[in-house]
């Protein structure tokens, strides 16, 4: 049996075994190595790190970056042989106009803030600033240390082994293969960007459905501890932030057990990718236990494993891709999500149904609070911004929960989702946004009236 050769292949056991460990190590086990030793992963560790020492060039970096992306972009309007034979240059700068227009305005907006030139709507602290100097930079090094890293999680059997140990679990709860558990773990310990990057690799390797890819990037990306230790402290509620985060979880454990069994995300198709066709085997043979099982699978993924030049080579392109075809759009549409989240009444009007649910649920300054609640999803601090005015502690921490169980932001993620492969378009990102607010509001002040308050 091929299996069992493989298993007595030493040299395959330890390609699993050794890379495996140290990509656990990487991206899902937290260690106190952090700032006044916090608990964290390394992966995190490393791109802080790295985003500290580049932190006085990457802005003017990345916006030569965006003008370069444009530039190539309107060459690529004509479709130059020398572009179009190369898949890369192609897949890179071939774009629909749509696209080109949002790429030529993310380059403006970020010439226009780094030189401090043009209206305080573009270039404003909570604009073009907003996205220039706190997102692009998270997005660019993470991309670049993810790209070099990720193979470590990926391609050496360590999701194949967790995977099948965990399909018992994700299978019957949220309708998943068990490899999703450990998107899920990457974006609690890290960073909820790994798990879109982790869903999009694996949805166009075939190993995760359209329906399946959809759920786990509207249910899964959950958002690090470190970010929601950020936000209780922006929002002064630290003091509470074991049931603050316990309070979170549930909520967004609750909700992962719905969304896939209601439309939108029951309505989808459970295709996969067309030119990666179905790749992810489940059923373990008969009379072979499910660790045994979950060990040979990955065994027998190490075993063809490509070569370091190839691996080496993909995460390169993968970063690139992030630099120059999604780090403009994060900045076009980031950018204007902002400006219609700061300068028009449009989550005002949108949230005042909102009031009067709040005040039925005894939330304190309901008509502060239903905004900030509904405007996470132009940004994710947006919510804990707005927050900070509200003088309720009660208040405060529903709105800063409740914005953590949302998980779909515009600015970052949302951006992410539109440009990916993955079949999900900005209308059902909002809708499954407005659900998310529907199913775990009444879950967050449930908990904060009967357990913290």
């Amino acid at each position: 049996m091929e299996n069992n050769n493989t298993l007595n292949d030493h040299k395959h056991v330890l390609a699993f075994i050794i890379p495996s460990l140290i990509g656990a190590l990487l991206f899902l086990i937290p260690l106190p190595i952090g700032t006044d030793g916090q608990w964290t992963v390394l992966i995190a560790y490393l791109s802080s790190n790295l985003e500290l020492f580049v932190s006085g060039v990457i802005t003017e970096i990345l916006a030569a970056i965006l003008v370069l992306s444009s530039i190539g972009a309107l060459i690529g309007v004509v479709k130059p042989v020398w572009m179009t034979k190369r898949p890369f240059l192609k897949g890179l700068f071939v774009i629909h106009p749509f696209w080109l227009i949002i790429r030529f305005l993310g380059a403006i907006f970020a010439v226009l803030t780094l030189i401090e030139v043009g209206p305080e709507v573009i270039i404003g602290v909570g604009t073009g600033q907003e996205v220039l100097y706190n997102l692009l930079p998270v997005l660019a090094i993470w991309s670049f240390v993810m790209g070099m890293l990720l193979p470590l999680l990926i391609e050496f059997g360590l999701m194949e082994w967790l995977g099948t140990l965990a399909q018992k679990i994700m299978r019957p709860l949220f309708k998943l293969p068990g490899r999703a558990a450990v998107d899920s773990m990457a974006s609690w310990m890290g960073n909820n960007m790994v798990s879109i990057l982790i869903t999009i690799n694996q949805y166009e390797s075939g190993y995760y459905s359209k329906k399946e890819s959809a759920i786990i990037v509207t249910n899964f990306t959950i958002t690090s501890i470190g970010f929601s230790l950020i936000v209780a402290r922006m929002l002064d509620v630290q003091n509470l932030f074991l049931s603050f985060y316990l309070t979170v979880l549930i909520a967004v454990f609750v909700a992962a057990i719905i969304c896939p069994r209601i439309p939108p995300l029951s309505r989808m198709k459970n295709d996969y990718y067309e030119p990666a066709g179905k790749q992810i085997v489940e059923e373990a043979p008969q009379n072979v236990s499910i660790p045994r099982w979950a060990f040979q699978k990955g065994v027998a993924k190490a075993s063809k494993v490509p070569a370091a030049s190839v691996l080496l080579k993909k995460g390169l392109f993968n970063a690139a891709d992030i630099w120059f075809g999604m780090l403009p759009l994060v900045m076009g549409i980031g950018t204007i999500a902002l400006i219609i989240a700061n300068f028009t009444p449009v989550f005002q009007i949108i949230s005042y149904p909102l009031i009067p649910v709040l005040e039925l649920m005894q939330i304190p300054e309901a008509s502060q609070a239903a905004p900030a609640m509904l405007i996470g999803f132009a940004d994710m601090f947006l919510p804990a911004i707005l927050g900070t005015n509200i003088e309720s502690e009660l208040t405060r921490f529903v709105v800063g929960a409740v914005s953590l169980t949302q998980l779909i932001y515009m600015s970052e993620i949302g951006v992410m989702l539109i440009r990916s492969s993955i079949p999900v378009n900005v209308g059902q990102l909002f809708l499954m946004f407005i659900i998310r607010t529907i199913i775990t509001l009444p879950i967050v002040v449930l908990i904060a009236h009967l357990f913290v308050f």
